[in-house]
């Protein structure tokens, strides 16, 4: 069964920095990607910061420049840099990967539980 935990949400104030990390556990299967979604208090799940295997990441206009996503995929990881936070970067953090269990062709998305980040101002 796979299983994603979160890690390192918390309160900060604006300006500061946080490290949000994501561990997959379970066996037989590879990760192709994994990233993070975030969802704010009456709004819709939005995509933050994607990383694939060969290293490329994408990120959303809000947190160019701010994030920075790393992914350590032999160990089934990915962190989440947060720097110069806003206060609209409060919201539950969710941790996503696409997963291909061995000798299957489909993939599957799995999702972390959320983490809270609130940003003071």
């Amino acid at each position: 069964q796979v299983q994603l935990v979160e890690s390192g949400g918390g309160l900060v104030q604006a300006g500061e920095s946080l490290r949000l990390s994501c561990a997959a556990s379970g066996s037989g299967f590879s990760i192709e990607n994994m990233g993070w979604y975030r969802q704010a208090p009456g709004k819709q799940r939005e995509l933050v910061t994607t990383i694939n295997t060969d290293g490329r990441s994408n990120y959303a206009d809000s947190v160019l420049g701010r994030f920075a996503i790393s992914g350590e995929f032999r160990k089934k990881m990915v962190n989440l840099q947060m720097g110069s936070l806003k206060p609209e970067d409060t919201g539950v953090y969710y941790c996503y990967a696409e997963i291909r269990r061995y000798g299957r062709t489909e993939l599957k998305i799995y999702w972390g539980q959320g983490t809270q980040v609130t940003v003071s101002s």
